[in-house]
């Protein structure tokens, strides 16, 4: 399985060569992404690939259900070389329909780390009941609790220090709400945009 994933490596790193000799050369001579992706880790959701953008165009953190945890270390960190290094003017949270992280925040069974992992989408549920329990078909109710899953992952973003300390400066950077259709293939913007937090 291995010596596959060179075999096809070496095919495609010679078919970008074959069509464009300089590919690499540009690649690897400067990163500046105009977008940064906090995204699903869902093999189905490769960030790049959905939103149509070639390598080097979006720098991604990818996590079980998109999920924004305010001691998440890894995220915050990425968060921050995205806005104070590479200056990205638009931070997307893109979550996916038909999500397995938001499923099994909802049911019944112990997922392990996991569990602790996805804790917040629980409790988004509970706050949402009313909400939720009023959709009677149950994937359209999980559908719904991905869209939520992003609005709050746009509002956590935008409430962290990075973000705020940003925006005093008066970075042009912009947080988004996505959601991805696994079933079309399309993204939709879920109008929760954040342009800035004052005070």
């Amino acid at each position: 399985m291995l010596s596959d994933i060179f075999t096809r490596n070496r095919v495609w790193s010679e078919a970008m060569v074959a069509d464009d000799p300089d590919y690499f050369r540009r690649l690897a001579a400067i990163q500046r992404p105009e977008f940064f992706w906090i995204g699903c880790s869902d093999s189905r959701v490769p960030a790049n690939v959905v939103a149509g953008l070639q390598p080097g165009m979006v720098f991604v953190h990818r996590n079980v259900a998109n999920v924004i945890h305010s001691s998440d270390m890894n995220l915050l960190s990425t968060l921050e070389f995205a806005v104070e290094e590479l200056a990205v003017q638009h931070v997307i949270v893109c979550g996916h329909y038909g999500c397995g992280g938001v499923r099994a925040a909802v049911a019944e069974r112990t997922q392990g780390l996991a569990n602790h992992w996805i804790e917040p989408i629980r409790r988004l549920a509970q706050r949402h009941s009313a909400e939720l329990d009023n959709i009677a078909e149950e994937q359209a109710r999980l559908d719904r609790l991905s869209e939520l899953n992003v609005v709050e992952g746009v509002a956590r973003v935008a409430e962290t220090p990075i973000l705020r300390a940003a925006w005093a400066r008066g970075a042009d950077v912009a947080v988004h709400g996505l959601i991805y259709g696994l079933r079309d293939g399309r993204l939709r913007n879920l109008g929760c945009t954040v342009t800035r937090i004052r005070g």
